[in-house]
């Protein structure tokens, strides 16, 4: 039996130490073991201190309870009872005195190990500069010190309690306190002196925690705004005061009374302070709050409302917002939209949540690649213009039931970005490519311009073994061969993405690791090979800096010939004084997080900083950290504690820059706050009569969920000229038992767009618009726009003759624009057929302007229904990216029926909008349908020939001429 548990004790070591060796090898090879070491020695250091404070604390109290013990007791029962369980306890008594101890230490030092980022947030704290309005404390005093107090005061006081209560214990069964039938309790001088030292231990520590409670009360949440109101101030702050110096007071009677031996004094000192804390710390407070404050609460609570106001527009950065007061035109005009070209030209069709199984379709070429849900929006400057971007990676997609060599040998990385236009579709509805194939061609470079594998993403595997020596038998499928019939290539990974397994030792350690015994004795694995793992981009950033919070969405880029994923990276508190708490799992949520979107991070936050950015290439894994707000005192306090860790934004490449932009996350927090927050007087603040909210997806049939933001190229009103930017709506709160009015109270709008200079931020970077809606105006909201949508009579029927077939409609993503001098909804509608190889193509787009409503095949089409005939808009549907053939050609994939079809409904559409464009006067206009007729009937010519299979006529009919078209929507 000893062998056996010396045996497997060693196994249990061996194992927590391979468990340590393996993080050791996987930071060493990023290259951040400091933050390993640092992380791992101060939890040890912290766990030290604590169990010999609670350890030493209990042994030393157990051990003078014992050694005090008397040596001569009472006669009677009792002291038989005692005597027996004395005998029992003897032969252990000495192993007693030591393992109580250290297991109480154990598991109390286990519980404030979790608490090192406190701990090292004190020890390194920097000033902010800036002071509460209350104290006239440094907000450093409140985001550092007060919460490594509130640790220390809480463990200190569990020492005191454990160790007091383990020798009273002693002191009882040895004798030093007794019971007796006629003289009550009798308690020995030892044990006085004990339970004093105790006692007095007890109460200093709980003056310190009253003292203290004195600043908790500005970061109170209890009531009606965030921070210390009139009560707390009038009443909580000097009872509290009082109280402290009562528990010091009383704490003094207590050693009067060890030393005197008599208890008398400091009952009646503990009873006077357990009267203080119930008349001063509870009734008193209540009767002020209740009879004072309560029936003058707008009034008396006017100035700490104001506090609370600031301070938490200041923790969220809410306090540089713009608002514009915009007088919503609700009657569309002709050529209203004439003068926001920068915005018309840029809106958006491609739905990144829906154009996924397009990609997958058409992109994926291999059942082990597979694209994200949700895509991702980016911009990339083609010929000197900035195109807002439909952009996701080809993923590996493994079969979980395959088996290991394929799963972790064969099977090792995707290949590729896929990348389209975002404001136009090519033909037949489908995304227009300007990166896509395998080979990767396009505009934006090719396999030559970039590396495309994808060995570090957001689908890749649990874990794979790469690399080998030169000459090696490649084993890891690389991509399809180009060639028809050919085999598909392979590749051996040449970079350094992981730790070693060439030795046998490491193979042992990752076979615990990931108990898998194939990993151990597979012949696959070489002298060379390195194991991947932890690979999704926000794992990765998590562990290398375990201090920040993690966007939920990281997103991939092209970069100086790298595809680099982009992850976002906040410092957060609960400790802003008067700065009103979210829960940011709760803010965050809507329409498109879960999957890969998942919420990084939970908990109350009341303190909130975009402070780093982050970078991790896609091929070999690297991490790299730049502080984005390098002045921010979090993030520099950290930097104390891990200086080589992060650098500065200035080191950023111009490419980089370019790609970089505002984060989702703390955009949803911010119009979380700001939908109550915009309210900047107190009077108005209380009274709640304006407050907003952010409106459920009307494209979900879950109401509750909530609308996302979207990036989108605009030009505000009042902004010099178009950005990337990020933007959502606001409709008014519902009262609760209420009905929901979905009108538009408010449009809030981010500048996104970092720039594209080397190390230099754009410096309308992060500049926050808000455009307030007068409220006598009922503007459509998106609920709104969505239902009146929904029930025109005309988009009603043509959406049901699209789903004729078994052929399933989908609502794109409905986006919010103030153009025109009111607010432009667009809605792209999708048409996706029955079959298990279908996806979802652009049909028609929906627009709508007040209460105006136009459908049509293209978005200029639709625009010029809402705006009298003649919009004045500036579009960009014509697809000319990699993945069109030619501006309008259907894709090689459909038959000549539906090439055939498909022109003629272009040329029909093309003949409709000339005459209009010829009554209006519109020449220009005219011409340019007058070439989209002509190459609408090339085309039909072209598909009659293959039918027929007559050679193809170069001759045009004139336009009175034209064959009826069929009524099959064009794109």
């Amino acid at each position: 039996m000893p062998t056996i548990i010396v045996i497997g004790i060693l196994v249990a070591v061996f194992v927590f130490v391979s468990s340590v060796y393996a993080d050791v090898l996987w930071y060493n090879q990023l290259g951040f073991e400091r933050v390993f070491w640092t992380e791992y020695l101060s939890k040890a250091a912290i766990f030290v201190v604590a169990f010999l404070l609670m350890g030493a604390a209990t042994w030393i109290s157990l051990r003078l309870a014992y050694r005090s013990r008397p040596v001569y007791a009472p006669d009677g029962q009792r002291q038989d009872n005692m005597s027996k369980y004395q005998s029992q306890l003897e032969p252990m008594r000495r192993l007693l005195m030591i393992g109580v101890p250290v297991v109480i230490g154990i598991f109390a030092a286990t519980a404030v190990t979790s608490q090192w980022k406190e701990v090292l947030l004190f020890f390194n704290q920097v000033d902010f500069g800036e002071t509460d309005p209350q104290f006239g404390m440094d907000l450093a005093f409140y985001m550092f010190s007060l919460p490594f107090i509130g640790l220390l005061t809480g463990y200190l006081i569990s020492v005191v309690l454990i160790a007091g209560i383990a020798g009273l214990l002693t002191h009882y069964l040895y004798g030093g306190i007794r019971i007796e039938e006629r003289g009550g309790v009798v308690i020995g001088k030892p044990a006085r002196i004990h339970i004093a030292v105790f006692a007095v231990g007890f109460l200093l520590l709980q003056a310190v925690n009253f003292w203290v409670d004195r600043y908790s009360t500005l970061l109170s949440q209890n009531g009606r705004v965030a921070g210390a109101l009139y009560t707390d101030v009038h009443a909580v702050i000097p009872t509290k005061t009082i109280l402290a110096i009562a528990a010091v007071l009383v704490a003094v009677t207590f050693i009067v009374g060890a030393v005197m031996g008599r208890w008398r004094l400091p009952i009646i000192g503990t009873a006077m302070l357990l009267v203080t804390v119930i008349v001063a710390g509870g009734i008193y407070p209540f009767i002020v709050q209740q009879y004072q404050v309560v029936p003058s609460e707008k009034t008396l609570e006017r100035e700490f409302i104001q506090k609370n106001i600031e301070m938490t527009r200041q923790a969220y950065g809410l306090d540089a917002v713009e608002e514009t007061n915009y007088d919503v035109q609700l009657n569309p005009q002709k050529n209203a939209l004439a003068k926001d070209s920068a915005t018309t030209t840029n809106i958006r069709l491609l739905d990144p949540n829906l154009v996924s199984a397009a990609f997958d379709q058409l992109q994926q070429f291999r059942t082990y690649y597979k694209f994200t849900n949700t895509l991702n929006v980016d911009r990339y400057v083609i010929d000197g213009k900035t195109e807002d971007t439909v952009i996701g990676v080809r993923e590996l997609n493994v079969d979980p039931g395959d088996t290991w060599v394929n799963q972790h040998i064969t099977y090792t990385h995707g290949y590729g970005v896929v990348a389209a236009y975002g404001n136009r579709v090519a033909a037949g509805g489908r995304p227009d490519f300007m990166l896509s194939g395998i080979p990767t061609t396009g505009v934006l470079g090719n396999d030559k311009t970039y590396e495309p594998r994808i060995y570090f993403g957001e689908l890749s595997p649990d874990y794979s073994i790469v690399g080998g020596p030169e000459g090696w038998d490649p084993r890891e499928l690389d991509r399809p061969a180009s060639g028809s019939g050919s085999e598909d290539t392979r590749n051996t990974f040449s970079g350094d993405g992981g730790p070693s397994v060439g030795n046998f030792f490491n193979r042992l350690v990752y076979s615990l690791k990931f108990a898998s015994t194939d990993l151990l004795l597979s012949d696959a694995i070489n002298s060379e090979s390195q194991i991947l793992y932890d690979r999704s981009p926000k794992e990765r950033v998590e562990k290398v800096a375990p201090y920040l919070t993690i966007d939920s969405n990281a997103y991939p880029a092209i970069v100086d010939g790298r595809v680099q994923w982009i992850v976002d990276a906040y410092t957060t508190s609960k400790n802003y004084p008067y700065s009103k708490q979210q829960a940011l799992d709760s803010a965050v949520t809507d329409s498109l997080t879960g999957g890969t979107r998942a919420v990084a991070q939970t908990g109350q936050i009341n303190y909130i900083r975009n402070s780093v950015k982050a970078t991790v290439d896609a091929y070999d894994g690297s991490v790299t950290l730049y502080a984005w707000e390098p002045e921010e005192p979090l993030l520099q306090a950290w930097q104390k504690v891990f200086p080589t860790n992060i650098k500065s934004y200035k080191d950023m490449s111009a490419e980089l820059m370019s790609h970089v932009r505002y984060p989702e996350d703390l955009f949803k927090v911010q119009r979380e706050l700001l939908a109550t927050y915009h309210v900047t007087d107190p009077g108005g603040f209380y009274d709640a009569n304006d407050a907003w909210s952010v409106p459920g997806d009307p494209t979900q049939s879950n109401a509750s969920i909530k609308q996302p933001p979207y990036y989108l190229s605009l030009k505000m009103p009042k902004q010099e000229k178009e950005a990337f930017s990020l933007t959502s709506t606001f409709i008014p709160q519902t009262a609760p038992g209420g009905q929901q009015r979905n009108v538009l109270f408010g449009f809030l709008a981010a500048e996104a767009d970092a720039g594209s200079k080397a190390g230099v931020k754009a410096e309308g970077y992060g500049k926050l618009r808000l455009l307030a809606i007068p409220r006598e105006l009922s503007v459509p909201g998106p609920g709104q726009a969505q239902q009146n949508f929904d029930s025109n009579a005309t988009v009603s029927q043509a959406l049901n003759l699209l789903r004729q077939g078994a052929s399933e409609v989908k609502n794109g993503n409905l986006l919010s624009l103030p153009v025109g001098g009111g607010i432009l909804y667009v809605q792209p509608v999708y048409v996706q057929s029955s079959g298990q190889t279908s996806y979802p193509t652009l049909r028609k787009v929906l627009v709508a302007f007040g209460d105006k409503v136009g459908f049509a095949d293209t978005l200029a089409e639709a625009l010029d229904q809402v705006f009298q005939g003649t919009s004045g808009a500036v579009t960009s549907e014509t697809g000319t990216g990699s993945g069109s053939e030619k501006p309008g050609t259907p894709p090689s994939t459909q038959t000549a029926e539906q090439q055939l079809t498909d022109a003629l409904g272009d040329a029909n559409a093309a003949i409709k909008a000339g005459q209009a464009a010829l009554a209006e006067g519109d020449f220009a206009k005219y011409g340019a349908e007058q070439t989209k007729l002509q190459d609408a009937l090339e085309r039909a010519t072209e598909a009659q020939d293959k039918l027929t299979g007559a050679p193809a006529s170069t001759e045009t009919p004139a336009p009175s001429e034209a064959p009826a078209p069929s009524e099959s929507p064009a794109p």
